[in-house]
């Protein structure tokens, strides 16, 4: 028996969201969204039963919004497992050691589906239990155990079983939008920190108990309470930029915005015609970012999960060997850990500005690290991205074949489409990925407004500017429904 047929029993079984029977409205589609939305901000601010929040440590850190988690909530993990079982089926899918045919056989679709739901599971309770028992991560509150009369062992349980049922919601949420809804549940969820997040960056005020945002701070320029010294001096355009002004931030970020939406719409188009309907014409787009930013959440929830790997290992050991990381204030400062680590900010690196400690060539080396890991795993995982969404030439060849549509002036055949196919999506899928990883890097090293970091806002903008495209596309479904006959119902 192969692993297919033992598992199958089990797997089958694993509780799924119902499809649709029919067309869904659009109207519908945006109730399910938004409820969903306001669900996922609903259950951010359910803080966890019995945890002892003012000595609870931030785990992920400026990772958090990229995992659309919410710090001592139920949704403390976030997309993190979702995430995590991905990479680990991406990994056995690109090695093909699965065996399963996703793109051509229903019960390999099936099964795989399954297989992801219950490594899901799995990894709640991997990443879990080191955050609760293991780490001192989110510790128990101790009148809560006695007032319970459980002991400390008995609230981290019950820690735990909170954190595992926000997961599986989680999981159920993005299942819900993706089948009821408009888009993708974790793109939504991410947009949905991120954004929040960037607003209170600029917005925020101490009137209402937040920060000084950066408008704010500008309106104590303006009215003087804010002293910036020479303006051209050195200090002047340190405190202007870098510091309260925050201008570096605000220009990096609406740079991101521009650069992200102009290589959104960079593309070679492929020409499609009709060979039954004549004069039925069409374009396939292969665009620069063909793999969407996507798969850059893969790539820094890798890099999450060695920081969070790290910080474990010296919780648990008390001290590391040099070599492999030395901690100050559960902050790598060097070792193996402080180089994995992904530059944040401006002051990672900058050390004219003396905001760190660390030598020069040891921030140099870790910014060569931070680029190379990124533009590297940037362009292997949207590869791999591209192969297991059935977005691959082959894959997107049988879906032309599939639609009547062929590519003029060569035969109407799969392999001809495919080998017209390979032409482009290989070569941009690699050169999107790479870029993508340059752009995130980039916008952490000069800072952000709201400390969000630089992937958070590709995710953003890539992911915004996608649904804007996929509402279109619906509302053009909605008012032509032949539309839906030519596309697939």
């Amino acid at each position: 028996m192969s692993w297919k047929d033992t598992a199958e029993p089990l797997l089958v079984r694993m509780p799924a969201v119902q499809r649709p029977e029919g067309h869904v409205p659009f109207k519908r589609k945006l109730m399910w969204t938004g409820g969903v939305l306001m669900l996922y901000f609903f259950l951010t601010n359910v803080k966890l039963f019995g945890l002892d929040i003012d000595a609870s440590q931030d785990v992920f850190g400026r990772f958090g919004s990229i995992l659309a988690s919410g710090q001592g909530s139920i949704l403390q993990l976030g997309i993190g497992p979702i995430v995590t079982a991905s990479i680990v089926l991406q990994l056995l899918g690109g090695a093909n050691l699965l065996g399963l045919n996703t793109q051509d056989d229903p019960r390999d679709q099936i099964l795989y589906q399954g297989l992801q739901k219950l490594l899901v599971l799995v990894m709640i309770c991997l990443t879990g239990l080191p955050m609760v028992f293991a780490g001192g991560f989110l510790p128990a509150d101790t009148a809560v155990a006695q007032s319970l009369g459980i002991g400390a062992t008995g609230v981290q349980w019950l820690i735990f079983a909170q954190i595992f049922v926000g997961g599986v919601l989680i999981l159920f949420m993005d299942e819900v939008i993706s089948k009821w809804g408009v888009g993708s549940g974790i793109g939504l969820f991410i947009v949905a920190g991120v954004s929040q997040r960037l607003l209170g960056g600029l917005l925020s005020t101490p009137f209402i108990g937040g920060q000084s945002g950066i408008l704010h701070t500008w309106y104590l320029f303006v009215v003087g309470e804010q002293s910036i010294g020479p303006v051209l001096g050195a200090s002047g355009l340190q405190t202007l930029f870098m510091g309260q002004g925050r201008l570096l931030a605000l220009v990096t970020t609406v740079l991101i915005f521009s650069v992200v939406v102009y290589a959104e719409s960079v593309r070679v188009e492929i020409p499609l015609s009709n060979a039954r309907v004549k004069g039925a014409r069409g374009r396939f787009p292969v665009k620069l970012i063909y793999a969407s930013v996507l798969p850059m959440i893969l790539v820094r929830a890798l890099q999450a999960n060695i920081q969070f790997l790290g910080r474990i290992l010296q919780s648990q050991l008390g001290s590391l060997p040099a070599w492999l990381g030395t901690y100050d204030n559960g902050q790598a400062t060097g070792g193996l850990f402080y180089y994995l680590a992904p530059i944040q900010s401006p002051g990672d690196w900058m050390w004219w500005l003396e905001t760190t400690a660390q030598p020069a060539w040891q921030i140099l080396i870790r910014v060569g690290i931070d680029l190379t890991f990124m533009l590297v795993g940037g362009a292997i995982f949207a590869v791999f991205w591209v192969e297991t969404t059935d977005m691959g030439p082959e894959a997107t060849a049988k879906q032309i074949h599939n639609s009547g549509m062929q590519i003029p002036g060569f035969r109407q055949n799969v392999g001809v489409i495919e080998k017209v196919l390979e032409r482009y999506i290989p070569q941009v899928t690699v050169i999107g990925g790479a870029l993508v990883g340059l752009l995130a890097v980039m916008a952490n090293m000069l800072g952000t407004i709201g400390g969000v970091s630089g992937t958070g806002l590709l995710l953003t903008v890539s992911i915004t500017y996608k649904l804007y495209e996929e509402i279109a596309e619906e509302q053009l479904m909605e008012m032509h429904p032949m539309m839906r006959q030519m596309f697939g119902d």
